[in-house]
C-alpha cells in the first residue's frame, strides 16, 4: 500500500465506485473492441499492455494517436458505434472484479455508504449493475447522463455528489485511470486508484494518489 494511504483520520465515509475496469473486469472486452476498431480503420491490432500505456481521456485524440491520423466527425461517430457494438457483444463474458461483492459488503458493515458513477451511458449501465445483483449496495447509480465539455468524469462527479447532498470532503473515488484522480481533485474529494484496469500502475502512480493492486486493499486502507 502506498505510504500516503487513506485511513479513518481523513473523515471519509462515502465511496464512489467506478464501474469499468474497477468493479467490472472488462479488460478483455475492451481490448477486443479496440482491435475490431483497428481492423475497420486499417490499423494493426494492439496488445492489452500497450493499450494500458496509452489509453487516456479525452478519447478522440487517444484514438487518433492509435490510428495514426485525424478523424472526421463522421469517422469519430462511426468509431464509437463500432466500439460499442463489439464491446457489448463481449460483455456477457465479463465477470466482476476479484473481491466483488465482498468489498461492498465490508464497507457497509464498517458503517460507510457507497454509490456508483461511470462514464458508460446511463441507459446501458443500470441494467448491467442490476443483472449482476449489485444495485442494492448503492445509494445512487449514475452513468453518463450528459456530454461534458472535456470528456472527463469531473463534472459528472460534482453532479453525482450534489444530487446526493454528499460533502466531497467525506468522499473517496475508487477507479482505475488517471481521470478518476483528476475528477476527485476537481470535486474536492479523495481518490484511490486500482492497478487492475485500463491504465498501467506507473501511470497511476504519477498522479500522486494512492495506488493499490486490488479492491480489497483499497477498502482495507479506509477501514483500518
Amino acid at each position: 500500500m502506498a505510504e500516503n494511504a487513506l485511513d479513518r483520520d481523513t473523515g471519509v465515509s462515502h465511496i464512489v465506485w467506478d464501474w469499468n475496469g474497477t468493479l467490472l473486469d472488462d479488460n478483455d472486452a475492451n481490448i477486443a473492441a479496440v482491435n475490431k476498431v483497428c481492423a475497420e480503420f486499417g490499423s494493426p491490432p494492439v496488445g492489452l499492455e500497450y493499450w494500458r500505456s496509452v489509453f487516456r481521456r479525452p478519447l478522440r485524440p487517444c484514438y487518433e494517436e492509435l490510428l495514426g491520423r485525424g478523424l472526421t466527425t463522421h469517422e469519430w461517430e462511426r468509431l464509437n458505434e463500432s466500439y460499442e457494438h463489439h464491446y457489448s457483444a463481449a460483455l456477457p463474458t465479463c465477470g466482476l472484479a476479484a473481491g466483488v461483492p465482498d468489498v461492498l459488503e465490508e464497507w457497509s458493515a464498517a458503517g460507510g455508504t457507497q454509490s456508483l458513477l461511470s462514464m458508460a451511458a446511463h441507459r446501458h449501465l443500470v441494467p448491467l449493475v442490476n443483472e449482476r445483483g449489485l444495485g442494492h449496495h448503492f445509494t445512487r447509480v449514475d452513468g453518463r447522463r450528459f456530454d461534458g465539455g472535456h470528456d472527463s468524469k469531473a463534472e459528472h462527479l460534482v453532479a453525482h455528489l450534489t444530487r446526493q447532498e454528499v460533502d466531497p470532503a467525506t468522499v473517496v473515488l475508487i477507479g482505475d485511470i488517471d481521470d478518476d484522480a483528476v475528477a476527485a481533485r476537481e470535486a474536492g474529494a479523495h481518490a484511490v486508484l486500482v492497478a487492475t484496469g485500463m491504465m498501467s500502475e506507473e501511470r497511476l502512480r504519477a498522479t500522486g494518489h494512492p495506488v493499490v493492486p486490488s479492491l480489497a486493499e483499497a477498502v482495507a486502507a479506509l477501514t483500518r
